[in-house]
């Protein structure tokens, strides 16, 4: 039986997904994000997945979503950013919770996630170098590229002082993946991304791929596409994930 828990830890609203006869045990550990107006709630398949694999799966609600959901969505779609860089800092204090607790197998740290959360994932790789693999659904390792795309397409730009777009840019660098892909650093990273996917542009995430793979400390990332697929994981990449996962924390 998979138990699913509902859980506040420092105020962030989490799902964690475990299977009930392994719950009191040391286990791997992945954080899985969900995407632009999703919630923990929408993406729990990934994590029945991940603890089918004997896996301690837990699912934040990301700022401004779910449970702390503040308004529309349109209304915070400047923070679009911000939401990331609050998951980013929030991302230590839940392993924190899990360790302290003797309940995290050492060096069996992993994150994924989907389109914003799939950003989120492939930032942490470039903030935390104790996480051991990750896994990127359709999202994209070149934030700073992705903005500059996003500020095109946004009415709302044209109110903001090129001071500001220029800070926030230079916030994103730091946490580009692209930018500084030696952090990768040996450590299994993949990704999954659809052809026709009309929202996170395809190619930036397969030349990305396509450039780096091979090369010294990227022997371990793999790349995974449909050449149907749009903005919408199938369900065979959630069972694919979580297997990834279980084999890269036995490898």
């Amino acid at each position: 039986m998979i138990n699913v828990i509902e859980k506040k830890i420092n105020e962030i609203p989490v799902l964690e997904v475990v299977d009930a006869n392994l719950a009191d045990q040391a286990l791997p550990l992945v954080v899985f994000y969900h995407g632009w107006t999703g919630c923990k709630e929408k993406v729990i398949g990934q994590g029945y997945e991940l603890a089918k694999q004997g896996i301690r799966a837990i699912i934040p609600d990301a700022l401004y979503h779910g449970v702390r959901q503040a308004g529309p969505f349109n209304e915070h779609l400047m923070e679009f950013w911000e939401i990331i860089i609050n998951s980013l800092k929030e991302y230590p204090e839940i392993v924190t919770y899990y360790s302290d607790q003797g309940l995290v197998l050492p060096h069996q740290l992993g994150v994924a996630g989907l389109s914003m959360g799939g950003i989120t994932t492939t930032a942490l790789m470039a903030s935390y170098p104790e996480i051991n693999a990750a896994f990127c659904q359709m999202g994209t390792a070149s934030p700073v590229a992705f903005a500059q795309e996003l500020l095109k397409n946004l009415p709302e730009v044209t109110a903001i002082a090129p001071a500001e777009i220029k800070d926030q840019l230079a916030t994103l660098a730091e946490i580009d993946l692209s930018l500084q892909p030696e952090k990768i650093n040996g450590r299994p990273l993949h990704f999954w991304h659809g052809k026709k996917d009309s929202v996170v542009p395809y190619q930036v995430t397969r030349d990305f791929y396509e450039k780096h793979q091979g090369q010294a400390g990227m022997e371990q990332m793999t790349f995974m596409t449909s050449e149907t697929s749009g903005h919408q994981v199938p369900y065979q990449v959630t069972v694919e994930t979580a297997k990834r996962f279980a084999q890269d924390f036995k490898n």
